[in-house]
């Protein structure tokens, strides 16, 4: 069973230094219906005016990943660490027994897009911790690139979590499949472009709530960046 959550449907706020859409319940957001799916907790598509951003503020005992697709985003925490993560990196930070972050457009010109991801851990209490890694676009083109894991397996970032996170670019004849164990959910979010999931059409903003079935097949891209979470 494939249910579409379009992006119109989304939460919105604009605030004006920030404009958010919120795939789930999230701050003034509540919709009871889309709380959250499996341990997939916050999908927020996030674009940021140039140097405005999130002052330090905490977390406690949440798996936080960003992924940045325009711009760059700066970064730094209680943890000590500090950097700005452009299009192709992945962040990680595992809020843990609780951490403080800040999050603010790198630039003084430009916009910065980013999603930022919430999946909730399977222990709590763990220490904090932070993670980036770098993938190419080409180790996306035509593939499901996995980009973070329980284990870290293939160079993924490390997530406290029996989830997978995958990230494909896709346009022209360029396909991407994946196949779902028993047991095993998907989320697919539509990150930029339009792509056809399973012989059904989703634009940017979109996305898709997957259960009982056992392959996911995404084909007919057009400059589609898309991710996909294969989730307990």
């Amino acid at each position: 069973m494939i249910q579409i959550r379009k992006s119109a449907d989304r939460g919105h706020a604009n605030h004006g230094w920030l404009d958010s859409h919120h795939t789930f319940s999230f701050a003034d957001y509540h919709d009871p219906a889309h709380v959250q799916f499996s341990v997939l907790r916050v999908i927020n598509e996030d674009r940021v005016v140039p140097g405005a951003g999130f002052p330090a503020h905490g977390h406690r005992d949440m798996e936080i990943v960003s992924y940045v697709l325009e711009g760059g985003l700066e970064h730094k925490d209680s943890l000590g660490t500090g950097s700005v993560i452009r299009p192709g990196d992945v962040q990680r930070m595992s809020a843990g027994t609780g951490v403080r972050h800040s999050e603010f457009n790198a630039s003084k010109s430009e916009l910065v897009h980013f999603l930022q991801i919430w999946i909730l851990p399977k222990t709590n209490g763990i220490a904090p911790g932070y993670e980036q890694k770098h993938f190419p676009p080409d180790d996306l083109s035509g593939r499901l690139r996995l980009i973070a894991s329980p284990d870290g397996h293939d160079g993924s970032v490390t997530i406290h979590q029996d989830a997978r996170l995958y990230a494909t670019k896709l346009d022209g004849a360029l396909t991407a499949a994946h196949a779902l164990t028993a047991g095993r959910r998907a989320y697919v979010h539509v990150a930029r472009g339009s792509v056809t999931l399973n012989g059904t059409p989703l634009a940017a903003g979109d996305g898709a709530r997957i259960e009982n079935e056992t392959r996911l097949f995404l084909e007919q891209g057009r400059d589609a960046e898309v991710l996909v979470f294969d989730l307990p």
